[in-house]
């Protein structure tokens, strides 16, 4: 199991273990993580599950999510959208933002 640790905006954490292969979304909602709403189910059509994670860790977005991040409210350079993020081994400690307009 690897450990995230989703953090709102206003700094508040919490935990997850996620078997790898999940993606960040569904840890979310098995985890009851308030802030990832997911109303497409991770299909990548509604980017309700915004998220913020440092650039490098997972490869960049492709064609369609970088068209539903045009979507979001106060983008960022570090956003994604957490269905599309599949966690691996190597994450261990992985923080994932919320933005504050999820809350």
């Amino acid at each position: 199991m690897t450990k995230i640790v989703f953090e709102d905006a206003d700094g508040n954490r919490q935990a997850a273990e996620v078997d790898a292969g999940t993606s960040v979304m569904q840890a979310a909602m098995d985890s009851s993580v308030a802030g990832i709403l997911a109303d497409c189910g991770g299909g990548c059509s509604c980017a309700t599950c915004h998220c913020f994670v440092t650039r490098g860790v997972f490869p960049d977005p492709d064609e369609i999510e970088s068209q539903m991040l045009e979507c979001v409210l106060e983008p960022e350079v570090s956003s994604r959208l957490s269905c599309q993020l599949i966690v691996r081994e190597d994450m261990d400690g992985l923080v994932i933002k919320l933005p504050r307009n999820q809350i």
